[in-house]
């Protein structure tokens, strides 16, 4: 049951960061979803750090792991809106701007991980 309420309280702080997030108003006239995007690469870069940390050091607690982990990141991060964001690209005809969020989310996003677990190494 603890396990459960660390999840939930990180990703009450995960989720309420990802909206505060999409309030800031940019100017998107370049129909990138820009926000999305950043949120993103940072969720990755983040569980890449405390995943490699968590690995580094056992004595950390496994309960403040899946607080940040599961939680907090799980929270942050925004899958299902870039699924929702490709989607309405394809759409609205913008078929290369999908194809470039999705490439370039994915592979930076796999990149900021191996990024971030190499600078805790």
């Amino acid at each position: 049951m603890l396990n459960c309420l660390a999840v939930g309280f990180g990703g009450f702080i995960g989720s309420v960061l990802r909206y505060l997030i999409g309030l800031i108003h940019l100017n998107e006239s370049f129909a990138f979803p820009v926000k999305t995007f950043a949120v993103n690469i940072a969720g990755a870069f983040a569980i890449g750090i405390i995943t490699a940390l968590a690995l580094k050091n056992a004595e950390l607690n496994p309960r403040l792991v899946l607080f940040l982990k599961v939680g907090i990141c799980g929270g942050f991060t925004t899958f299902s809106t870039f699924a929702l964001e490709s989607a309405r690209l394809f759409q609205d005809g913008r078929c290369v701007m999908a194809v470039l969020y999705i490439i370039f989310s994915t592979v930076l996003s796999v990149l900021a991980v191996l990024a971030a677990e190499a600078l805790v190494k």
